[in-house]
């Protein structure tokens, strides 16, 4: 079956960047040029998906209006024959399909994405998290969707972490099955000690739409929430799972320190900026 639907889970406060996320959404917070959640959409595009669906909460009116056309702005860019600017505004709303529903609870990951199942339908589907922003040559959505052409099932994003940092990931515990391909034969939630693998689930994910029957039936955490990783656990108990290990850089751009390294990152491929920066942090370290 083709994936066409992404479903993009924005309804978090970010608290980690307040107090600028207090009246940005984090997803709109820009790298270089473009908010973090517009990588993610680029990526599922390049993938060829074409139904984006943002799950979203209070305050987040900002993503809607950014990723809807703008008939004022375009007209003002066509008027001074700003070509190059008017194609990088009017490429946000083309050839997609975009869909807005609410979590009105922040009541986890596993919640957010139920609360896309009407939409969704019986159908497999892509989740992004825009926190992780990946930088590949073959779009990280498309190294999976390659996977599931083999294994049509329920494919997760993983990458070896330090064995030092595996307690802040999903962790999967895999047979190696293909050239960067395991099943999975558990996954366990940011392990305190003895993790099975160093192989971490990142922010990519094709789920089968049994996930959705996973989730009902997930009980919360301590802390009230319903996570994705204790419903695929579920899942595993009644079909296969496989995880694709991708190859690209990924940034953490939930955290401080990623998300400024992926503004730098990206700056540098800029020709426009990327040799005044260079001069800028030489200074920095000389």
């Amino acid at each position: 079956m083709k994936i066409t639907k992404a479903v993009f889970p924005a309804a978090g406060f970010g608290t980690r960047f307040l107090p600028a996320t207090k009246s940005i959404p984090k997803e709109m917070l820009p790298v270089v040029d473009k908010p973090l959640i517009q990588y993610c959409v680029e990526e599922a595009k390049a993938s060829g998906l074409t139904e984006i669906i943002f799950v979203t909460g209070r305050g987040k009116r900002a993503i809607e209006d950014y990723f809807d056309t703008s008939v004022e702005l375009e007209t003002i860019l066509k008027k001074k024959d700003q070509k190059e600017i008017l194609r990088l505004v009017s490429n946000i709303s083309e050839d997609l399909q975009y869909v807005y529903t609410r979590q009105k609870k922040p009541l986890g990951l596993g919640h957010a994405i139920w609360c896309a199942k009407n939409i969704i339908g019986g159908e497999p589907f892509a989740v992004f998290l825009s926190d992780d922003i990946i930088d590949s040559k073959v779009p990280v959505m498309k190294q999976m969707l390659r996977v599931f052409g083999k294994h049509p099932s329920t494919i997760l994003a993983v990458q070896k972490v330090p064995g030092k940092k595996t307690h802040m990931y999903g962790i999967i515990k895999g047979k190696k099955v293909g050239p960067g391909t395991y099943r999975v034969m558990d996954v366990v939630e940011k392990p305190k000690k003895n993790p099975p693998s160093n192989l971490a689930i990142i922010g990519r994910y094709i789920l089968a739409p049994e996930i959705f029957g996973a989730i009902e039936n997930t009980m919360p955490d301590g802390h009230g929430e319903i996570q994705l990783t204790d419903a695929i656990k579920i899942l595993l108990k009644t079909q296969d799972v496989y995880a694709c290990e991708f190859s690209g850089e990924r940034f953490d751009a939930g955290d401080k320190t990623g998300f400024l390294r992926a503004n730098i990152s990206f700056a540098l491929k800029k020709p426009e900026i990327r040799d005044e920066l260079r001069r800028f942090m030489k200074k920095l370290v000389s």
